[in-house]
């Protein structure tokens, strides 16, 4: 057996398991993120193995073992992952938008602060019209690029920062509330609105924390917590409720399913697909890091990852429509 082979084949199994550390740090974390890429790669190496066999004894063992990891550590992967899929039940049932007596749309967009390509998200917003844009990443220099589609959309609340973490937020629907919220780390915004939905109060959350990253948080335990903070709150609210943003979290992450399980809400892409939103750039880079969540009161009119804008992410466009169950 090839010891390059045999070497590669060690590192997919161990980063494999990695995300069990008990440690949020980065570098444990991070290795939840790329299942799907490592699935690949692991499923490559086991064809290796099978192209390199040999009847040596010494080897047939070595080789057999090494195998017999690679195919558990497939399968945890594959566990994961596999609720993405169209081979999971579907969490949330899709109805046509004639058969709705009324539907929300929100259009979710990390627009990258260095990017400039304003009349691409504009052009997004003519096209979908959703009630619901936020803008992720979002500055002074994003507040004006865009300024034109606030005719459009009287209902605002905005936050320009110049730190990657600026939020703006852009409605049709009137606010009975809004509240910008630092729940964790005083440069790290969040919004909660209330509206009136057929007669209902609705809340909407945009969320934006921070990654483990080593140019970012360098443990994971903040965006944890945040989630874990509106998860719970939402736990003990009745009525419909919506949640949008990047949560610099995959969706098949422990805290993500922690907050879909604390939260008691719906996710749309279970039973449909990855809508792999991040990285925009780079093919080989894919997973899906910007997020709808909602309650049973909407079933799904429609979900899409729209075209690039210039940003690191592609915008997320999610149409709901109002069942009241």
């Amino acid at each position: 057996m090839d010891i390059a082979l045999f070497a590669a084949s060690i590192l997919f199994i161990v980063v494999s398991f990695v995300p069990l550390l008990p440690s949020s740090h980065w570098l444990v974390r991070v290795w939840e993120f790329p299942r799907l890429q490592i699935s690949v790669i692991i499923a490559i190496l086991l064809i290796c193995h099978a192209l390199s066999w040999t009847s040596d004894n010494y080897w047939l063992l070595i080789n057999s073992l090494v195998i017999i990891g690679l195919g558990i550590s497939l399968l945890y992967q594959l566990v994961w992952i596999l609720p993405y899929t169209p081979f999971y039940k579907k969490d949330v049932k899709r109805i046509e938008k004639s058969q709705a007596a009324s539907t929300v749309s929100v259009l979710s967009s990390n627009v990258y602060m260095p990017n400039n390509d304003f009349r691409k998200l504009i052009a997004h917003v003519r096209n979908k019209k959703p009630d619901f844009l936020v803008t992720l990443e979002s500055n002074e220099k994003w507040q004006k690029g865009i300024s034109e589609i606030e005719s459009e959309y009287p209902y605002r609340k905005f936050c320009a920062l110049e730190n990657l973490y600026g939020m703006h937020l852009y409605s049709k629907i009137p606010f009975e509330e809004a509240t910008l919220n630092f729940l964790i780390e005083d440069d790290v915004p969040s919004m909660k609105v209330k509206i009136n939905l057929e007669g209902q109060d609705t809340l909407l959350y945009f969320l934006h924390p921070k990654p483990p990253s080593p140019t970012e948080n360098t443990y994971a335990k903040p965006r944890d917590v945040e989630l874990a903070i509106v998860g719970k709150e939402i736990s003990n609210t009745n009525g419909p409720i919506i949640v949008a943003g990047d949560l610099n979290d995959v969706a098949w992450s422990p805290t993500t399913r922690k907050f879909k399980k604390i939260s008691g809400l719906l996710d749309p892409r279970e039973g449909r697909g990855f809508y792999n939103t991040f990285h925009a750039k780079y093919p080989l880079v894919k997973w899906p890091l910007d997020h709808v969540f909602h309650s049973k009161h909407f079933a799904l009119v429609h979900i899409e990852k729209l075209e690039s804008i210039g940003s690191d992410h592609y915008p997320l466009y999610t149409e709901l429509a109002f069942i009241d169950d």
